[in-house]
């Protein structure tokens, strides 16, 4: 299987959990709030922030999406790696907040890092194929 196949995968399963993550957070934030990590979540008119979060995942994955969709490898694997930092931050808050060790580490720090590596394998695969470009093509003289 080509590092190109393996990628898109990856990238594909990013987007449809991402998506699916955030979706539930806005349908039913009350019951997806405890999956994120945190001992408690807000309460009265702070549970509107569980529904921004929500959308921030779902806005998220969509960059993904376009990205996957119109070809832009090499963005992708770009973004991946800055779309990173959100999920490191969901770790660094849950740990910050005394929230659960193995679902801030085992959910957001795996994630983090898993679109750490599937960044970094893009910006290699589309490395190889700008350098492919590069020697083939004859220079002027």
């Amino acid at each position: 299987m080509s590092l190109k196949k393996i990628n898109t995968i990856l990238v594909a399963a990013f987007i449809l959990f991402i998506l699916w993550f955030g979706g539930e957070f806005i349908l039913s934030p009350e019951t997806t709030a405890p999956s994120f990590g945190l001992r408690s979540w807000p309460s009265g008119d702070g549970g509107g922030f569980l529904i921004i979060k929500g959308i921030r995942d779902v806005v998220l994955a969509l960059v993904l999406g376009i990205l996957l969709v119109t070809g832009h490898r090499r963005a992708l694997g770009w973004v991946l790696l800055v779309e990173a930092l959100a999920a490191y931050g969901d770790m660094t808050t849950v740990l910050a907040h005394h929230g659960s060790m193995a679902t801030a580490l085992g959910v957001h720090g795996l994630t983090a890092t898993l679109m750490v590596v599937n960044g970094l394998l893009i910006m290699r695969e589309t490395h190889k194929v700008a350098s492919a470009l590069t020697t083939s093509t004859p220079q002027p003289a």
